[in-house]
């Protein structure tokens, strides 16, 4: 998708771009690999708020090389990856809160990462 010609291209003047949707998959990768170290780490952390628009504006994303875009994407899904296959057993039940309250555990936040992917796979597919 990152080799498309037309990768910077929006579709509709709301929808982001393949690319930026790839670099926003690329920071969800840093956003939740961040969350689950703490979960994992902390008692009951409470997760700073993270605005996925503020963060496509203040990445420029729109701007990005898809070239180094689709780099990152790999290395931080491998350090995702790599931070969700060292959970321990007993720890996949840990918690923490976003900041509007909602509760997470470890297993449940992977479980939304894997949403939250998969959706925006078939946004570019589309």
């Amino acid at each position: 998708m990152l080799a498309r010609d037309d990768v910077a291209v929006r579709p509709a003047p709301a929808v982001w771009s393949p690319l930026e949707y790839a670099c926003h998959v690329r920071d969800v990768f840093v956003v939740f690999a961040d969350r689950a170290t703490l979960m994992l780490t902390e008692d009951g952390p409470r997760f700073a708020d993270w605005d996925q628009d503020a963060a496509a504006i203040a990445g420029r994303y729109w701007e990005q090389d898809p070239h180094r875009v689709a780099e990152e994407l790999a290395e931080q899904g491998s350090h995702l990856s790599a931070v969700f296959a060292a959970v321990p057993p007993q720890s996949w039940a840990r918690t923490g809160l976003r900041s509007n309250g909602s509760s997470f555990t470890v297993d449940s936040l992977g479980r939304y990462l894997l949403h939250d992917v998969v959706h925006h796979v078939a946004d570019v597919s589309g």
